[in-house]
């Protein structure tokens, strides 16, 4: 006799040990639909510093534009923020290509795993699974394509957000404040070491945020500051109780001239 009508429907779990990993799905199933390392020869685009600090009520995740290749600028208008789903956000620093395939990814397995539970992974099981993918990319690593992503979100079981960053090899720390990564991420932390405060408001941050950045893009030439001329500025996701949005142009801009205001005494 068949066992068939005895399995859980998916929306409770489907049968009793299946794994709701998109990842691993993809991994058994196609695995030639994982990112793959570029030709021998191939010069590989990098995102430079993004940023995270957390405020009153949430966190801010933010980054620059540039994408630099050696020497060369190979786009001032990337972006290295992403919502992964409703409640939290990724930041990619590293080889580019390489971090938007994972960045996809992982949205997908946070959406898989929804869909297949009927329940939302906690923040602490986006941040362990994040790691797990992560690892999972350390033969590329290990070829020079390293990944180092920033995710945070908001807790809905603590009430507040959360910050974690990772190393090439899927470690994950996480921070109680602030945290910067990628080439311009010493000159942002130390941006951010002087101006963070605890309690900060979501204005106050944004600022901060984009201090951090633009005293990076002083101090690292792959690290593209604001320019308002051409309408480029950093990019963020604000993740609250109320969810995960994009900072739009003239929150950011606000935040921009008050910071140039400051420097030029007006």
């Amino acid at each position: 006799m068949s066992d068939d009508g005895l399995q859980a429907p998916l929306s409770l779990g489907g049968p009793i040990g299946a794994n709701p990993s998109f990842f691993d799905l993809v991994a058994r199933e196609r695995p030639e639909a994982l990112p793959k390392p570029p030709p021998v020869g191939v010069t590989v685009p990098h995102g430079t510093t993004v940023i995270g600090l957390r405020f009153d009520g949430g966190v801010i995740v933010a980054g620059d534009r540039r994408a630099t290749s050696g020497f060369s600028i190979e786009d001032d208008k990337m972006r290295k923020v992403f919502a992964a789903d409703d409640y939290s956000a990724i930041a990619i620093a590293g080889a580019a290509g390489q971090a938007i395939e994972i960045v996809k990814l992982f949205q997908l397995e946070l959406e898989h795993y929804e869909k297949i539970t009927g329940d939302r992974v906690s923040l602490e099981g986006k941040a362990n699974r994040l790691g797990q993918m992560i690892r999972g990319n350390f033969p590329l690593a290990v070829q020079g394509l390293v990944v180092v992503p920033l995710f945070g979100g908001f807790d809905e079981l603590r009430r507040e957000g959360r910050l974690f960053h990772y190393d090439a090899t899927g470690g994950r720390w996480e921070e109680d404040d602030y945290v910067a990564t990628g080439s311009g991420g010493r000159p942002a932390k130390s941006s951010l070491k002087k101006r963070w405060r605890p309690g900060m408001s979501r204005e106050d941050a944004v600022k901060v945020s984009v201090e951090a950045l633009l005293d990076a893009s002083q101090e690292d030439a792959a690290t593209g500051g604001p320019d308002p001329s051409r309408g480029i500025y950093p990019t963020m996701q604000i993740v609250n109780a109320d969810g995960a949005n994009e900072a739009s142009e003239e929150e950011i801009r606000v935040g921009y001239d008050a910071v140039v205001g400051e420097r030029e005494g007006r």
